[in-house]
């Protein structure tokens, strides 16, 4: 029974109202599976807009597919339009890519009538997706971040902080140095990899013991920008 739900699935590419109406509504559901696998496997934040496009992909690229059909006049003619069409955008999170290519793929299979592959795949990668999310596959146990610290002109700002990196097993590489204050300071800028078990305020406070309580800062990224 499988076996010919799959294989009749191959020879329903012919555009009729019956097929067009199946094809969007299972279009629809895919894509909408396939939303609510991203939003729930991105709890710290997503986008309307995103989640909402994820739905209606499929159905887009699954119409697009529905109306070419066989015809190659139709094909050269529909990539000469897409091609007047520029589009700008920042690039994104490789994971966000994945899921557009997701529901392109999805849309693909349902724009080309092969309806028990496109919920079979579908269903496989949105429980993947699922379990790497909760096994925390490729999860970083440490995170790298930008240090920055002032200093006294007295204090030899080599080997500055090397105990306290030590103490607390921060991995460190000292990335600038600039002098402030008409150069009776300094300012060091350190990359710094620090274990999730490692306790920030008590690193940072080690530190200010060592610089006089002077500015010193911990963002998240290691970016360095010129000043």
């Amino acid at each position: 029974m499988l076996d010919s739900i799959f294989s009749a699935a191959l020879t329903t590419t012919e555009l009729t109202f019956t097929n067009a109406i199946l094809t969007i509504l299972i279009s629809i559901v895919l894509g909408g599976l396939i939303s609510f696998t991203y939003m729930k496997t991105n709890p710290a934040g997503y986008s309307q807009s995103f989640t909402l496009t994820m739905v209606l992909l499929p159905v887009i690229v699954a119409i697009i597919i529905l109306l070419i059909g066989s015809n190659v006049a139709r094909a050269f003619s529909l990539a000469g339009a897409f091609s007047i069409i520029r589009f700008r955008s920042a690039p994104g999170d490789p994971k966000d890519i994945t899921f557009v290519l997701f529901t392109m793929a999805s849309g693909l299979a349902c724009g080309v009538g092969s309806f028990g592959y496109a919920v079979l795949f579908t269903l496989i990668l949105c429980i993947l997706m699922v379990v790497l999310n909760r096994t925390g596959f490729g999860l970083r146990k440490s995170v790298q971040k930008t240090l920055k610290v002032t200093i006294p002109e007295n204090l030899g700002y080599e080997e500055a902080f090397a105990e306290v990196f030590n103490t607390f097993n921060v991995a460190y590489e000292l990335k600038k140095i600039r002098t402030t204050e008409l150069g009776s300071l300094y300012e060091l800028v350190y990359a710094v990899t620090i274990d999730e078990h490692t306790s920030q305020k008590e690193l940072l406070d080690a530190i200010r013991t060592r610089n006089g309580n002077l500015d010193l800062s911990l963002t998240m990224a290691p970016v360095m920008n010129d000043y």
